[in-house]
């Protein structure tokens, strides 16, 4: 299994580990399983139940197809819109304990996933399915050509994760900190910010991390001005470890 080292804006370094392409090729085919029950369940039990297919039968060709391709809208979508509400999964990947992150450690967003759907249509799908595998074979992060177009990469979520981080850090000489209303914190809050900001980090649970800004909003008076979540309490620690080591 590689490794994917990311740097973040803030100089934090995380080893991931790349889901292994033998991980990806059983997330897609759980997923296929599901497609393939959609349709059983959709023609052979509810068209044949309800007599749908009597009334399709009466419709010219191009009204039939019209029909079925609404039908199968789920099954076209369903990639892009999962990875979408499910942050980076699918029932596959879910599954197999993997995830769709951006290549800088923060939660890919819908235009990342549409890219990385609109590669999936000529890499995965068709005759050119080969596309996918082969570039996910010789590519070290196991990307696919839809992976490197939208800055993504497919992590494991089954091992831990190696991050070079501690509240006490060596900070420039000419580092000027963001929030002084981190003074409110003591000692023990800090821990349990970090703790859980790591623990946050190694699932890639960026909603955890939005969670533990707002307490931290709430519990301190600041109001954020950093791009992101991460972003937000890593230049927390970095404060209270500035004022601290300035006591």
């Amino acid at each position: 299994m590689s490794e994917l080292s990311i740097t973040t804006t803030q100089n934090v370094n995380i080893n991931f580990n790349a889901a292994s392409v033998g991980e990806r090729i059983l997330a897609y085919l759980l997923d296929f399983v599901l497609w393939i029950a959609y349709y059983i369940i959709l023609v052979a039990v509810i068209f044949d139940v309800t007599g749908f297919n009597d009334y399709l039968s009466e419709l010219d060709y191009w009204s039939q197809n019209a029909v079925y391709s609404i039908f199968f809208l789920p099954v076209m979508f369903y990639t892009l819109l999962l990875e979408t509400f499910m942050e980076g999964q699918t029932v596959g990947k879910k599954v197999m304990k993997i995830k769709v992150i951006k290549i800088d450690g923060y939660q890919a967003g819908f235009g990342d996933y549409l890219i990385r759907w609109i590669f999936r249509i000529v890499e995965v799908t068709g005759v050119f399915s080969f596309i996918g595998l082969i570039t996910m074979l010789v590519n070290k992060k196991t990307q696919r050509l839809g992976d490197i177009a939208a800055g993504t990469a497919v992590i494991s979520l089954k091992n831990n994760i190696n991050i070079n981080h501690t509240i006490l850090r060596e900070l420039n000489n000419d580092y000027v900190p963001t929030y002084s209303l981190v003074i409110k914190l003591s000692d023990n809050d800090v821990r349990i910010i970090k703790e859980t900001y790591e623990t946050s980090l190694r699932a890639a649970d960026w909603a955890m991390i939005q969670k533990l800004q707002d307490k931290v909003e709430s519990v301190t008076g600041i109001k954020s001005v950093s791009a992101n979540a991460t972003a937000f309490i890593e230049t927390v620690l970095n404060d209270y470890n500035y004022y601290t080591q300035k006591m």
